[in-house]
């Protein structure tokens, strides 16, 4: 089974579902036989190449409840043994980051891929990375196993920019507009940071249908947390968690 997913390294919510999604993996008996691929997905394309304070930046667009929107992400991410430090957080254009990840899946494959994603995640949102930095972008890979030098040379070039952006747009033709989106063996379609036992229920759908011809594209009706235009909601039901 094939599971690509959708995300940005911008997007509180593609760490939370990252995380869920892992876990539910990790429950499901037909996880060795899954391969998992991170897809570029940009929730502002237009972004300045230059690290401006989180705070800054979601203040600009949402005022006041700026700070009311980090600190509900901060208290789901913590639900999931996540840290987010919305104060140290710098944002900037992702593109680079998003051609790094496309360059270790060709050179190194997708479980080095995932480890990378997971790295650069943790990174950004608790630890400061300005994913447009790439001596510390190396640095991240080097931090999951990968040889500087090769990286390096990669993200001192400009390769794999028309391939990630024809990527991200073949996403917006597909119809997805938030992340994350989890799609299922190129069919089967799941949007926001869902709970796990739903991303679990998924799996072991997708499973029994492989094959057959499904004429609606989402597994699940239950809404998720997601990130679209720069702003993440959270789902009501998922408030007090």
């Amino acid at each position: 089974m094939k599971v690509e997913i959708y995300s940005d390294i911008a997007c509180p919510w593609c760490h939370v579902g990252k995380a869920r999604f892992e876990r539910a993996l990790a429950a499901f008996p037909g996880a060795a036989s899954v391969e998992v691929v991170y897809r570029p997905f940009q929730l502002d394309p237009a972004a300045p190449e230059k690290p401006q304070p989180h705070r800054e930046v979601l203040a600009a667009k949402y005022g006041p409840q700026a700070l009311a929107m980090d600190e509900k992400i901060t208290q789901l991410g913590a639900a999931e043994g996540l840290t987010f430090d919305f104060d140290t957080v710098v944002e900037n254009n992702s593109l680079l980051a998003h051609r790094l990840l496309r360059f270790v899946l060709d050179t190194y494959g997708h479980a080095a891929q995932a480890r990378l994603k997971g790295r650069l995640l943790d990174a950004h949102f608790a630890e400061g990375l300005d994913i447009g930095d790439r001596e510390r972008l190396a640095d991240a890979a080097v931090a999951v196993g990968l040889d500087r030098a090769p990286v390096a040379a990669f993200l001192a070039g400009d390769d794999l920019v028309d391939e990630v952006t024809g990527e991200i747009d073949e996403a917006r033709q597909l119809g997805i507009t938030a992340v994350p989106t989890f799609v299922f063996e190129g069919k089967w379609m799941v949007q926001g940071g869902q709970e796990t036992s739903t991303f679990l229920r998924a799996l072991e759908q997708v499973a029994k249908e492989t094959g057959t011809v499904v004429t609606n594209p989402v597994v699940t009706d239950q809404d998720g947390g997601a990130c679209a235009d720069g702003a993440c909601e959270v789902p009501a039901a998922q408030h007090d968690h």
